[in-house]
């Protein structure tokens, strides 16, 4: 993600206020791919820190919440151009006395 600039408020202006984070339903209805795994992450986060959660379920939602942060690490990073592992270059000419 691209480094966002602070800077101070005119008097006559209102801060922007940030996105309002989507319900599950929500994201899964009408929000993007990002945004239901961040839903996701955010359910079962609750449920990991719930100390009413069986403990037979606290591994497999510890493992499924680690999938979803693995999953939402990896669109930021390809939508990250400076950080990307995929190179925009021009293809080179074919030389076959290198061979």
């Amino acid at each position: 993600m691209a480094a966002k600039r602070l800077r101070a408020v005119a008097p006559n202006e209102t801060p922007a206020r940030p996105p309002r984070k989507k319900s599950v339903s929500q994201a899964a209805a009408n929000g993007t791919h990002r945004e239901l795994l961040v839903a996701l992450r955010d359910r079962v986060a609750k449920s990991v820190e719930n100390l009413d959660t069986p403990p037979r379920d606290l591994a497999a939602l510890t493992r499924r919440l680690q999938d979803i942060a693995d999953e939402i690490a990896a669109i930021d990073l390809a939508e990250s151009e400076e950080k990307s592992v995929v190179a925009n270059s021009d293809d080179e000419e074919w030389d076959s006395s290198a061979i």
